[in-house]
């Protein structure tokens, strides 16, 4: 299975006649698009103050704690 998603395809696993997972190929990476963001943001002013004091808030408040599957018990 691993290797026909590899080719390009994609593989709908299923159990008792109910789909349980699906399997297809990853993206891949593409460094054209990541340079051309990267000559986007070329000559963008950096991010503000008030931006990265936002971003440390945010920090302080979130944790690993509240970072949990809700369903998984």
């Amino acid at each position: 299975m691993l290797d026909r998603a590899e080719r390009g395809e994609t593989v709908i696993v299923t159990r008792a006649g109910r789909r349980v997972a699906v399997i297809g190929p990853s993206p891949r990476a593409n460094g054209e698009a990541l340079r051309a963001v990267f000559d986007r943001w070329r000559g963008e002013p950096a991010l503000d103050d008030e931006f990265a004091e936002r971003v440390s808030q945010v920090r302080e408040v979130a944790s690993s704690e509240s970072d949990v599957d809700p369903w998984r018990e």
